[in-house]
């Protein structure tokens, strides 16, 4: 899986790097096929914003999340992401 991380209106730092891709790890594990994630966080005003559109075999998935910390907005989008790539497996099965 390869993440690509965009910053708007802020400095996406080694500590931020970190953070997402052992976040983005945990999807891995429900899903395997995940072949690019385009992760953008931003800053507006007092707003810290997540989002991310993950390329699936199958699909593209995609969800945000605002958060008064970056931290937590991350955690937020990925927990929305893993509900989503589960579902989406699911579907996999069906067909």
């Amino acid at each position: 899986m390869q993440i690509n991380l965009t910053g708007r209106h802020l400095e996406v730092t080694d500590p931020l790097k970190t953070f997402v891709n052992e976040k983005f790890a945990r999807l891995e594990r429900h899903f395997d096929h995940i072949n690019n994630v385009y992760v953008i966080l931003s800053v507006e005003k007092v707003r810290q914003i997540a989002e991310a559109t993950l390329h699936v075999n199958g699909g593209e998935l995609f969800a945000n999340s605002e958060a008064e910390d970056m931290y937590a907005a991350i955690d937020l989008l990925v927990d929305k992401l893993d509900r989503q790539v589960i579902k989406h497996k699911e579907k996999m099965k069906r067909h």
